[in-house]
């Protein structure tokens, strides 16, 4: 699994490509030699994990969604991301809710506001952890929102 690795490419007009590869060059020295391989491998080598890695993906998404949802907070389900970047209820501030989740659930969610002004109004839950914590962490959250 190379969540958190991060391997990417620019296609666009020859110009615009080629200034973004002036500042990279001054910015950073590359994809260090073991992480190009990795992805190499991640693509040319057998294709069974990825779809498994989908599966697990969907149904912890699902469980946040769903668990969430049944308890009057209403999140759209992304269709393909490690996370869910949920509105805050009734336009909360980011960082205020994510003060409420963690004091009152003891969940730790990152505010929107830290992705950009557009974030704001968001909190951003991770997919990442495994199945138990993250139901337990749902029926923590639904609990603080009921009490509310």
């Amino acid at each position: 699994n190379m969540t958190g690795w991060r391997v990417g490419w620019a296609v666009g007009s020859p110009v615009a490509v080629e200034a973004l590869g002036r500042v990279k060059t001054n910015i950073d020295s590359g994809i260090f030699n073991a992480l190009q391989r990795a992805a190499i491998e991640a693509l040319d080598g057998p294709q069974d994990a990825v779809a498994a890695n989908c599966e697990v993906y969907r149904r912890r998404r699902d469980a946040l969604v769903d668990g969430l949802n049944s308890a009057g907070w209403t999140l759209a389900r992304p269709r393909a991301a490690i996370y869910v970047f949920a509105p805050t209820p009734g336009g909360e501030s980011s960082g205020a809710f994510a003060d409420f989740l963690l004091e009152k659930a003891g969940v730790v969610v990152a505010p929107g506001a830290g992705y950009g002004a557009e974030g704001e109004g968001h909190v951003r839950f991770s997919l990442t952890l495994d199945d138990a914590r993250l139901e337990e962490g749902v029926e923590r959250i639904a609990r603080a929102l009921k009490e509310r």
